[in-house]
């Protein structure tokens, strides 16, 4: 027989204070690559640009007041920021409008009151240093010198890279996916991106991009979607987007989301709206908190489930405001307010900025991490693309610090496919920066073209420059390379 050594206790046990405890376990987990901390959100003081030195605080936190003093030219950015740009700024911005922008210039006071927000105070051109190096400034306010001067188009790149029209089901309604539609109900925004994916159809056209324009009156437009999607019961999930939802009048909004909640198929309603970021005014004043309010209602009479997405992408974008207006959703019975970023080069391109964004998200105005996409392939785009590879790397580096519902995942929306995971290549040529994707469904491009069983490949283009040299030398003798001064 065995012996067992039995070991008796005390009846009475004194727990160990948490010194001891920590003692007696030692330390606690090692130094982690990323040190969170949870950080108060703060609203920058506007004062700090002589333009608006007198702005009163009802005024800008009123949404009139914000569309009435957007910058929509380099003079009204001197007008706000004055002396504090030096002039080589300015040069460099007038020049990128010239010879490469693909939007024009659009930005709410909220908006450009993030780029330097931590500047106080400046001298004569202070700000000038940190208004280049700003991550905000990268993407909103895009300055020739940012360009890429050897590629700046990808051989490849096309205005309507993901050929959304293309794909049109009636003016303006993308139907890609089988269950899924996208409403382009209207199309300008509260504030425009410089790598916007729509550049080819939203904003005013620039000396670069005639515009196209949509031929149909916004009416028409609009009854032509509803009843498409009548006549549709394989669809039930809708976004709304356009441009930007806050661009389109809101009973004229409610009006359309109404009509979408009453077709029997539709289960997912999604609005897109950067201007919770860009216009938090917007989404938290009266009109729009009301419209909501009964909006979510009817929706909850149909079983429809109604969210709003948005479009962060820096940290120091949260703000109170942005906090606010989120919030203010969720309280009118919203499914979920969630961000979708895009990975940008010089923006949000590192472990460390695409947490802080997602804590920023999730704790400071619990906006759900949803998305980031690989900036897509429009002309003159390069300087913020970034390589599949150094996605996956990553979507890899963020893993196990959110919780997994609120882990954001990078997804590359490959033309003719749509959006894939980024480890989801069946095939990645690094050298040549190709790589290769398949997918599940058929679009409408494709109706009779493939057999059934037989799988579309198509391809994505890492950016050249990011390729090693044998690479780039390949790219050189198979496209032409363009050189600017």
């Amino acid at each position: 027989m065995t012996d067992i050594a039995i070991h008796s206790f005390p009846s009475q046990l004194t727990a160990p204070s948490g010194t001891e405890l920590a003692a007696a376990l030692g330390p606690a987990l090692p130094e982690q690559p990323y040190a969170y901390q949870s950080r108060s959100l703060v609203e920058p003081d506007w004062r700090r640009f002589p333009g608006w030195r007198n702005v009163s605080t009802a005024d800008w936190h009123d949404p009139r007041w914000q569309r009435a003093h957007c910058i929509k030219s380099i003079a009204q950015l001197r007008q706000a920021v004055g002396d504090l740009l030096d002039e080589s700024c300015y040069a460099d911005l007038e020049r990128d409008q010239r010879e490469r922008a693909t939007m024009s210039i659009l930005l709410p006071p909220q908006m450009l009151n993030t780029i330097a927000p931590s500047l106080d105070t400046a001298t004569r051109g202070g700000l000038t240093e940190a208004f280049r190096a700003d991550p905000v400034r990268r993407y909103m306010v895009p300055m020739y010198s940012d360009r890429r001067k050897d590629w700046p188009s990808h051989p490849f790149a096309e205005r309507d890279s993901l050929h959304e029209q293309d794909m049109w089901a009636v003016e303006g309604l993308t139907h890609r996916y089988p269950t899924k539609v996208l409403a382009e109900v209207v199309a300008t925004c509260p504030q425009y991106c410089g790598h916007c994916t729509r550049m080819d159809l939203v904003g005013n056209s620039t000396p670069q991009v005639a515009k196209a324009r949509f031929v149909m009156r916004p009416a028409d437009r609009l009854k032509a979607m509803l009843d498409y999607l009548s006549a549709t019961p394989g669809v039930r999930d809708v976004v709304v987007s356009g441009g930007d939802v806050a661009n389109l009048p809101w009973p004229r909004l409610e009006a359309f989301v109404s009509e979408l909640i009453r077709i029997p198929s539709i289960r997912d309603i999604r609005l897109a709206s950067k201007a919770v970021v860009g216009l938090p005014q917007y989404w938290s004043s009266d009109e729009v908190r009301r419209g909501m309010e009964r909006l979510v209602r009817l929706a909850r009479s149909h079983d429809v489930q109604l969210a709003v997405h948005t479009h962060a992408n820096a940290a120091q974008q949260i703000t109170p405001a942005v906090a606010a207006a989120a919030r203010g959703l969720l309280d009118t019975g919203l499914r979920d307010v969630r961000n979708q970023g895009v990975l940008m080069s010089g923006v949000n391109d590192s472990v460390e900025a695409l947490l802080d964004l997602s804590f920023a998200l999730l704790d400071g105005a619990a906006i759900m991490p949803y998305y980031f996409y690989l900036c897509d392939m429009i002309p003159f785009s390069e300087h913020w693309r970034t390589s599949v590879s150094h996605a996956q790397d990553l979507q890899q580096g963020i893993l196990g610090y959110l919780p997994g519902f609120a882990t954001p995942r990078i997804v590359c929306d490959v033309p003719f496919i749509g959006k894939r995971w980024v480890h989801q290549a069946l095939q990645y040529d690094r050298e040549r920066g190709i790589s290769y994707w398949t997918k599940n469904y058929r679009t409408s491009l494709e109706k009779g073209a493939e057999e059934p069983g037989n799988v579309a490949i198509h391809q994505y283009f890492d950016p050249i420059h990011t390729l090693p040299e044998s690479g780039q030398d390949w790219w050189r003798r198979h496209a032409p390379m363009v050189e600017v001064d």
